[in-house]
């Protein structure tokens, strides 16, 4: 029954039509991502990606030469975010709160599905989560750093209070909670996150009374 499932979405996802250079390779990676999402890693290969997408194995294979390759440019492609999309609410507080509330939203669909779909793909690589996620995000540009440069910019943050964890800190924690639960990030949660932990850490003088930004108390919280 679920081969039959996934063989008639591949005769209909991408219907055969000519296209060309970052519209073609869109519409593989779209019909790529598909094809895992209704066989899992197990049942993916370069010509299920084929006929899904309405073109032929050469085509695919001239771009990746296997399919861990076309897993990880499929995750790239559907996961990676939009730079031009990135949050400028004026204020650190406000900027990271809108990125943890978009991951929220994105990831948390297919959260479960990749949970288990990706369980082969480990076993069967010898790769961590931790490696693919650095094949998938490799060279994209960070949405966190370029709100913290921001920040660090407008005098919000001390550039002393930075490191690689701390910056990637929030993100990390959203993350942890998509997985574990399956399930969308309590609005509050995310909330916690920015102000009892992560504000907390980098707010220039937030230990100061008279340098604390307006709304933070001590500790660094924000009152809602």
């Amino acid at each position: 029954m679920r081969s039959t499932s996934a063989a008639e979405g591949r005769r209909s996802s991408h219907p055969a039509r000519r296209r060309r250079g970052a519209a073609l390779e869109a519409a593989l990676l779209d019909a790529a991502w598909e094809e895992l999402c209704a066989v899992g890693y197990p049942g993916f290969t370069l010509d299920g990606v084929a006929a899904r997408a309405g073109t032929s194995r050469p085509v695919l294979a001239r771009r990746w030469s296997n399919r861990t390759e076309l897993v990880v440019a499929a995750i790239r492609h559907h996961t990676a975010p939009a730079m031009q999309d990135l949050p400028d609410t004026g204020t650190l507080r406000g900027d990271v709160l809108a990125v943890l509330r978009q991951l929220s939203a994105s990831v948390s669909e297919m959260a479960g599905v990749l949970s288990f779909m990706f369980a082969d793909y480990f076993d069967t690589t010898g790769l961590s989560p931790s490696d693919l996620r650095e094949r998938a995000i490799a060279g994209t540009p960070s949405r966190m750093a370029a709100i913290i440069q921001r920040a660090v910019e407008r005098g919000e943050i001390d550039p002393g209070r930075l490191s690689p964890r701390v910056t990637s800190l929030p993100v990390d924690l959203v993350r942890h909670d998509l997985i574990m639960n399956r399930a969308p990030v309590p609005d509050a949660t995310l909330v916690e996150v920015v102000d009892r932990i992560f504000l907390a850490l980098v707010l220039a003088g937030v230990s100061d009374d008279h340098d604390r930004p307006e709304g933070v108390p001590a500790g660094g919280r924000r009152r809602e």
